[in-house]
């Protein structure tokens, strides 16, 4: 138990290891561009305030975003997704497959489930012994249930799901503008010290090492910022990218899509004023289902009781379970 416990800790330990390099990556641009480029280097005082006054702008919006994407807690079913006690017990000591999928569908009656497994199962993890809602699972670096969950990051080690996907989203986009911004100021100067129009100093390691790094740093960031923009679009995951949703009817990619202006809306919110800060504003209808009356139509959403009923009965033989549920809009 004791090298497992320590094991586990040291692994907590390691995982910080990609968020302390980041930060000190970033802390060295910042001495780099304010004190070697903007104090030593630029001559020019109404330069050197420009400068510094749009760099420190782009500087706190993108430590804001990323210290939230860090520091903000996956979001984990509620406990209407947790089997009632009885059923619990129940649910371990079966042994069939079939009868645990039976004490399943009975719980799941009156829940907002639409996805199902691949065989056409309820989705449920043995791990944290609960009743996934749709879009979520289990991280195992994490070792819980994420709500929408999209992928888990090293860079932040932390897992990028439906609490701070839009702190995600901030982060790639102010780390973009961040480089962006860097290595266009710093241009003119590193030509200059690479041509040796500017004398040898100790200024010049920093500023033609702060361009390389700020251009590296553009071009992986970019494309991964933009990757991520389809998805919001299409209102998708990394992991419903990869491996579409199955509904009733099956899989589906688009299963979640409400239109480009609502996919946007479901992760920024539907107040603009809020979009670019890293604030939450994103649509709470988590557990309930994002999709639309027509979809759901469309999905065969709405027919869910029947579909519990006529499994319980099949299952049940002469036992006809009959359960009531409100069809859902």
């Amino acid at each position: 138990m004791a090298p497992t416990h320590v094991l586990r800790c040291c692994q907590r330990g390691l995982a910080w290891i990609p968020v302390i390099f980041i930060a000190l990556v970033v802390c060295w641009s910042y001495y780099a561009y304010v004190v070697e480029l903007c104090i030593f280097t630029i001559p020019s005082i109404a330069e050197k305030i420009i400068y510094m006054v749009f760099f420190h702008l782009s500087f706190v919006m993108f430590v804001w975003s990323y210290w939230k994407t860090i520091f903000t807690r996956p979001a984990n079913p509620s406990k209407e997704f947790c089997l009632p006690k009885a059923e619990k017990e129940q649910y371990v000591k079966e042994e069939r497959p079939e009868s645990q999928q039976e004490i399943l569908w009975r719980a799941t009656a009156n829940l907002p489930l639409y996805t199902r497994t691949g065989a056409g199962a309820i989705r449920y993890c043995d791990r944290c012994q609960v009743i996934k809602p749709d879009r979520c699972h289990h991280c195992s670096a994490c070792d819980m249930c994420v709500l929408k969950m999209d992928h888990h990051c090293p860079w932040v080690n932390n897992c990028v799901g439906f609490s701070n996907y839009k702190f995600f989203i901030l982060f790639l986009c102010y780390s973009l503008v961040y480089c962006l911004f860097i290595a266009a100021t710093v241009l003119q100067y590193f030509i200059k010290f690479w041509t040796n129009e500017l004398p040898d100093t100790h200024a010049k390691f920093h500023v033609l090492f702060l361009f390389f790094v700020a251009a590296m740093f553009c071009i992986s960031i970019l494309s991964l910022f933009s990757y991520h923009l389809w998805l919001v679009g299409k209102n998708r995951s990394t992991i419903e990218a990869f491996r579409a949703p199955v509904f009733r009817t099956g899989s589906d990619k688009n299963g979640f899509s409400l239109g480009f202006g609502k996919n946007i809306a479901q992760v920024f919110g539907d107040e603009r004023k809020f979009w670019l800060l890293p604030i939450f504003t994103s649509i709470e209808d988590v557990p309930a289902s994002p999709l639309s009356e027509s979809q759901n139509h469309l999905l065969g959403n709405e027919q869910h009781a029947n579909n519990v009923t006529e499994h319980l009965e099949n299952d049940t033989g002469s036992e006809t379970i009959t359960i009531i549920m409100e069809r859902e809009s």
